[in-house]
């Protein structure tokens, strides 16, 4: 079988014939988590894909919200979007410096807002450079374009729409985090916080959906066993979640990819459900044999 939106992906030799297209832009949407020490934009000042500009996931955000890179309101979205060139009519290819973590999100978010000629690069950076594609550190000033903000709210869930399908189990919830952290033997990285996961979730770690040699996805027949092996019934709607937004973003992507068109993501994720002292957690995996 092949992916049903394979235009979302594109690979690094597509990028290389098309990255001068006057309608393409590139976008570094790279993020880490902090305990890693690594400084995105420091990294992309010294080395990004010629032209790409940066996509700063923490800024383009929700700054007033204490949790971490929650989604901003339209009217900021579309400011960053047109300070960074980005808008109406152009076709957006995104990476970041892990392969695929961040880059899934800042695509997530410019659909959120309404822009869906938007893409991945398979691979990444990692992959790009590992093939002695260019890369280099002249600062990108690009002319503003105008961006149309239309959040789409169907993509989105938040706090109390998790609790009320607790009740309703009308959709499903996949959590893209590590089986320790999911079912509480292994402590999360933000401090405080409880372990478990959002009772009846299902479980499939966002990495698990790579190829180990060059980090690419996997191809969609292996997408789709990895899915349905979690129990995850394609049919029927899912919210995807993980700790902070990030990396259910992942799992989004790879759905859609599959053609799934009732995905929302959690943006508060673990990191609001287990702050929240009232919210029931689990450490049982209710789906496991």
């Amino acid at each position: 079988m092949s992916y049903v939106n394979p235009s979302s992906l594109v690979s690094t030799e597509w990028l290389s014939k098309h990255a001068s297209g006057p309608d393409v832009r590139i976008v570094d949407a790279s993020w880490y988590m902090p305990a890693t020490k690594r400084d995105p934009r420091a990294e992309y000042d010294e080395e990004h894909i010629p032209g790409a500009v940066f996509f700063d996931i923490n800024d383009i955000s929700d700054t007033d919200n204490s949790l971490p890179h929650m989604v901003p309101s339209p009217e900021k979205f579309s400011s960053r979007m047109r300070k960074l060139g980005l808008g109406d009519g152009n076709r957006i290819v995104i990476y970041d410096g892990s392969g695929l973590l961040s880059a899934a999100r800042a695509w997530w978010m410019l659909r959120l807002f309404g822009h869906h000629d938007v893409a991945i690069l398979d691979g990444g950076l990692p992959k790009w450079k590992a093939e002695g594609r260019p890369v280099d550190d002249v600062p990108v000033m690009p002319a503003e374009r105008h961006f149309t903000s239309r959040i789409n709210n169907f993509m989105l869930r938040e706090k109390d729409q998790i609790s009320r399908n607790l009740t309703t189990g009308r959709e499903q919830v996949l959590d893209a985090r590590s089986p320790g952290r999911f079912d509480g033997t292994e402590a999360e990285p933000r401090e405080g916080l409880r372990s478990g996961h959002i009772p009846s979730s299902f479980n499939l770690p966002y990495n698990k959906m790579f190829n180990s040699t060059d980090g690419t996805l996997l191809p969609a027949d292996r997408l789709k066993t990895l899915f349905t092996e979690t129990g995850l019934d394609l049919k029927q709607p899912v919210i995807t979640s993980c700790g902070s937004g990030i990396s259910a973003c992942i799992l989004a992507f790879g759905l859609h990819l599959l053609g799934h068109n009732r995905v929302s993501v959690y943006d508060g994720s673990w990191t609001e459900w287990a702050s929240d002292e009232t919210t029931p957690v689990d450490t049982r995996n209710s789906h496991a044999d």
